[in-house]
């Protein structure tokens, strides 16, 4: 009983992560492209401030967790090459 339920936990876990980042970040992006497109339609359309606010708001985000994604692969080699420890 005890190996199904240390089974389920570590499942639940790995499901959670692969939502946030299979699912998650790409829904992020798409939802920064839906508000800078919140201006409305034709030639000279503009964003408005707030569309443009939560725009950078969403690529912030997705940025920093591709970055932090690349870092966390990287960490091994970043210690024992450079003496660089970050996580």
């Amino acid at each position: 009983m005890n190996l199904l339920t240390h089974t389920l936990s570590s499942l639940w876990q790995v499901v959670l992560v692969g939502l946030i980042f299979g699912a998650g970040l790409p829904a992020l992006f798409a939802l920064g492209m839906r508000s800078l497109a919140s201006g409305g339609s034709g030639e000279n359309a503009r964003p408005t401030p707030l569309g443009t606010t939560g725009a950078v708001v969403c690529f912030a985000v997705v940025l920093i967790a591709i970055i932090a994604g690349i870092l966390l692969l990287t960490a091994d080699f970043l210690s024992s090459s450079f003496g660089i420890t970050l996580f």
